[in-house]
């Protein structure tokens, strides 16, 4: 089957950012197909791994949890389980380093571990200072999640603090690489510390370890340094930016090329590879065609098609996915592969195998968390139901979140949970009506390079510009710019002696223009 041949084809990366006044657009493609999607804002703190010096503000001994204060609008949760068993002693750590006692750092005395089935009234009190570090980011009306078992993450190694206990990534399978990793690191580490080796790790030596477990250790002797002289609530540790984290935790030998549209991100980007993969920075590209990057490389087509409700695979087959307050529900059907001159156990299992892979794609490149429950088409046989499970197995293999799966049921349901960690993304594909904007009621076509026009000399008019660009409907730009010499862009050149652009916007509405500056404002 078809799917046989996409498992054996080798995967080729490309990571494109999209850089907007407040705004980063990460887009990951495997073999030019849309994985994930994800977006940065200049102005959202609370980013997974922050780390903050909170103020107890309520203890709830009902759920056995605290509201902490760490300055976001809502208090944030702290459950008595995410204190980790050596919470006294980070309690330690904090009182010592607020205090400026620098045997927190070289001499601290571990306490005993915390009883996993005590309360939370007897580890905190109202107004207490706690270190915290977020583990879900502020999703609907919910404040951040935390947790008290801190870590700090590099690309190679994982930072454990108050743990003696060094672990190696269970998908590093040769035992002879895991035994030798845990041996390198158990001899590096300083006491009162351990460590997780990630994946990227088994073909690095000790040095390069050994300087990266340096780096992170001096992270944290700045926490500790900044403990002493900062208010609760306040940040002590970020996190780096969703895309730098993005690169540490994914760059692999899968990926050609980074493309980046943005001159100060692209040296940054360049900057941080050349540290962590040198081999890699030759593969981090400037974009600078007028045309927006996404357009260019066919990516707005991909989620104008892949964040709908109903989602189009192959052979005619689709899914349609559905968002609930609890969770979110995927339906699979066959549509026109109904036709087929198979019989239906067959039809229905590829179908249901094709829908595997969009399934876990979904997932991925909406973030979807939660209970997630999908009806597959109806199959009898074991076997059958067997193949499905596995194929979602293997196609969800490569997710970065934690999630488990279910054997399908009788009724071929299968129970997805997935780790939520940030709100899902939700790109709204649906378009206001080109003709009436909502309203029902539309005005004569002929008028709209009328509109423009008039809307043109009020902006050249209010505006000092050498050059406008005009981005408007593909249909739109091919009317402006039909003709060589006659075209109606060059009638508006020589009219109002200014240089004129038009370009094809793909995303917008046949209806929908908007007037740029060179350097990609848009003009009022």
């Amino acid at each position: 089957m078809d799917a046989v041949d996409v498992e054996k084809e080798e995967v080729c990366s490309e990571l494109f950012l999209d850089v907007r006044s407040s705004e980063v657009n990460i887009a990951l493609l495997n073999n030019k197909r849309l994985v994930e999607l994800s977006t940065e804002y200049s102005n959202v703190d609370f980013s997974v791994g922050d780390i903050y010096l909170g103020r107890v503000n309520k203890l709830m001994p009902g759920l056995n949890a605290a509201f902490v204060d760490v300055g976001y609008r809502k208090d944030a949760f702290l459950h008595y389980l995410d204190l980790g068993t050596g919470f006294l002693t980070l309690k330690k750590f904090v009182r010592m380093a607020m205090t400026k006692n620098s045997n927190a750092l070289t001499n601290l005395k571990p306490e005993p571990d915390i009883d996993k089935h005590g309360k939370i009234s007897d580890m905190l009190k109202v107004g207490e200072y706690v270190l915290v570090q977020i583990a879900k980011e502020p999703i609907s009306s919910k404040g951040p999640r935390l947790t008290c078992e801190i870590s700090i993450a590099g690309r190679n190694l994982v930072l454990l603090p108050f743990s003696n206990k060094v672990s190696v990534s269970q998908k590093i399978k040769s035992s002879e690489t895991r035994k030798r990793l845990r041996g390198w690191i158990e001899g590096l580490v300083p006491k009162n510390f351990g460590a997780i080796v990630r994946t990227v790790a088994q073909d690095k030596n000790v040095v390069e370890l050994d300087k990266e477990l340096t780096s992170l250790l001096d992270k944290w002797k700045g926490l500790f340094e900044k403990l002493s002289t900062v208010q609760a609530p306040n940040i002590i540790l970020g996190e780096m930016d969703r895309t730098t984290a993005f690169l540490r935790d994914m760059l692999n030998s899968s990926f050609h090329q980074i493309v980046v549209n943005d001159i100060d991100l692209y040296n940054e980007v360049k900057k941080f590879i050349s540290e962590i993969a040198p081999e890699k920075s030759k593969i981090v590209k400037l974009y600078t065609d007028r045309t927006p990057i996404f357009d260019s490389y066919g990516i707005e087509k991909q989620i104008k098609t892949a964040f709908g409700r109903t989602v189009p695979m192959r052979s005619g087959a689709y899914i349609v996915i559905d968002h609930t307050e609890a969770g979110h529900v995927i339906d699979v059907n066959s549509g026109n592969r109904a036709n087929s001159k198979n019989d239906q156990e067959t039809n229905a299992l590829e179908v249901n195998l094709i829908a595997a892979e969009e399934i876990a794609r979904q997932l991925r490149l909406r973030d979807m968390g939660g209970i997630i429950v999908v009806d597959f088409i109806d199959v009898h046989g074991s076997e059958s139901k067997k193949a499905i499970y596995d194929k979602m197995k293997e196609c969800m293999a490569n997710d970065r979140a934690k999630y488990h799966l279910t054997q399908l049921s009788r009724f071929c349901l299968m129970e997805i949970t997935r780790q939520r960690v940030r709100p899902a993304t939700d790109m709204k594909t649906a378009e206001t009506c080109p003709c009436c904007n909502g309203t029902g009621k539309i005005q004569a076509s002929l008028n709209l390079t009328d509109e423009i026009e008039n809307q043109l000399k009020y902006i050249l008019r209010k505006n000092q510009v050498n050059k406008v660009v005009i981005r408007t409907h593909p249909f739109v730009e091919a009317y402006i710019n039909r003709g060589v010499f006659k075209s109606l862009r060059k009638q508006w050149q020589k009219q109002y002696k200014c240089k004129i652009e038009v370009l094809p916007m793909m995303a917008y509405s046949y209806m929908e223009y908007h007037f740029f500056n060179d350097l990609d404002d848009e003009l009022m």
